[in-house]
């Protein structure tokens, strides 16, 4: 097909999107030479961008919504089985159909013990093709769930068009990608660009060849440092990755400046510890001292003040069904020395030989990470500032100690007592030091506290604020003299 015939597919296509819907059957009547319809969708899938087409289950092409995406989301069950045989067809490619057993699979699960130790240690994990697949087997699942229930609530928002650009900031072995190719409708329209350099892309490449019609991928195979950042993109990802860069708030502030005007960058972490408070010191870094603003799920309820406690807190959501490949590489046959040797073993010794004993060491199906959104409108989903003269100020918590107190705040975790009552952590982003509420009797008045979602806004009437001495923590005692209402803040 020469240039001629392709401008003449999408001038046809420019004056039918706003007539009829565009087939390709018809196309190919109007251009000279008459070229195959087949051809005439290759020139209008590889348009589909530029001219803001979307591809219909019935062969035609329509221009992409203007509408805000609206979604049927109630959680994620498990990882959907498309994705898992594409998955395993690449085990299968690299290892044969036995790769949960013997050495193959004895490789990947101490593959899965590395990089799990170079993490918590703070050492970065270094991929290779083998690296890759292991980490592809643990995190695929629970990174594709996460990412959904953060893009969800962006969508109930109405902060989610059905045409977006897209960057995935170390895009790895694409939970991210899959978890928002799979959320999003069909009709919705989705530039993708993943910056990935390790051989983590050669996954996701794979991988990405399940998603629909309508999600366009490219792979940028460079470090993130060298990535010009020089489009304008509507959504930017940074997930479970700004922990292993060496300067983070610096590629998250290049990112920002690539945003849309209306766009959004998330950026989650995991729930441990460290990376979750690091993702915090990050999001104060750029928005308390610099150029964004903070969606959600934290807070800046007061004027003039920014949180400097120490900011751990994450969401917790259900658990996943166990994938069938952690499953048979958990249950895997393992090598015993004497069968790595050569020497003969008996069989009933190999599946309980070792450390490899530990049934659910490569099962991975919690749900757990920390979050934040940050855009540069200056837009939050809760805008709400308390009333000074009958709302306590977690800033001022030292002056309250022993007292009975309003409070407004965020509910920032799911119960993280050991004990019978329950406990949370809560902000109003005014605090220097961690406070938490724990409810010592639960009542009608104050049951809001257990049932809130995390992120929700809450109003504390007459709880008892407490120094903690244990947790060098202030504790907001909840009980039957205490109200806790919930305020909406969603339209």
């Amino acid at each position: 097909m020469n240039d001629e015939q392709r401008e003449a597919i999408r001038s046809n296509a420019k004056y039918l999107r706003e007539v009829r819907p565009i087939d390709p059957e018809e196309i190919h009547e109007y251009v000279d030479g008459q070229p195959h319809p087949a051809v005439v969708r290759t020139v209008l899938r590889e348009s589909a961008v530029d001219l803001g087409l979307v591809e219909r289950s019935d062969g035609t092409f329509v221009p992409v919504s203007e509408e805000p995406i609206a979604l049927d989301f109630d959680g994620v069950e498990r990882f959907p089985e498309s994705h898992a045989r594409r998955l395993e067809d690449m085990l299968v490619e690299r290892y044969g159909p036995g790769w949960p057993d013997g050495g193959s699979g004895d490789d990947l699960r101490e593959r899965i013990r590395t990089f799990k130790e170079s993490y918590f240690a703070g050492a970065p994990v270094e991929y290779d093709a083998e690296t890759a697949l292991a980490y592809a087997i643990y995190h695929l699942p629970d990174y594709y769930a996460a990412i959904q229930y953060v893009l969800a609530d962006l969508a109930a928002d109405g902060l989610l068009s059905r045409r977006l650009r897209v960057l995935d900031v170390g895009a790895g072995v694409g939970g991210p990608a899959l978890g928002l190719a799979d959320l999003l409708p069909d009709d919705a329209l989705v530039e993708y660009h993943a910056v990935e350099p390790s051989p983590a892309a050669d996954v996701l490449d794979a991988l990405l060849n399940g998603t629909g019609k309508n999600f366009r991928p490219t792979i940028h195979r460079t470090p993130i440092e060298g990535f010009a950042f020089d489009d304008e993109y509507d959504l930017v990802l940074a997930a479970n990755v700004l922990s292993e860069l060496d300067e983070p708030t610096e590629i998250v502030e290049r990112a920002l400046d690539a945003l849309a005007a209306d766009g959004s960058l998330v950026a989650l972490a995991p729930a441990d510890r460290e990376t979750s408070i690091g993702l915090r010191e990050i999001e104060r870094s750029v928005a308390d001292e610099g150029p964004a603003s903070i969606y959600a799920p934290t807070v800046r309820l007061w004027p003039g003040h920014a949180p400097t406690d120490r900011g751990w807190s994450f969401d917790v959501k259900s658990d996943l069904a166990v994938p069938p490949f952690q499953q048979r590489l958990d249950s895997g046959v393992r090598s015993t020395p004497e069968r790595m040797s050569g020497e003969r073993s008996d069989p009933r010794d190999e599946a309980t030989s070792g450390p490899d004993a530990e049934p659910g060491e490569f099962v991975n199906v919690d749900v757990q990470f920390s979050h934040t959104i940050l855009r540069a409108d200056g837009r939050r989903r809760i805008e709400f500032t308390p009333d000074a003269g009958r709302t306590a100020k977690m800033a001022d918590a030292e002056r309250h100690v022993s007292e009975r107190v309003d409070l407004v705040a965020a509910k920032l975790s799911h119960s993280l007592a050991a004990g019978d009552n329950p406990l949370f952590k809560i902000s109003d982003g005014s605090e220097r030091i961690d406070h938490y509420a724990v409810c010592v009797r639960e009542s009608s008045l104050n049951r809001d506290l257990l049932a809130a979602e995390y992120g929700a806004l809450l109003r504390f009437e007459n709880g008892l604020l407490l120094w903690n001495d244990d947790e060098d923590a202030y504790n907001l005692v909840v009980d039957g003299e205490t109200v806790v209402d919930r305020i909406p803040v969603r339209s």
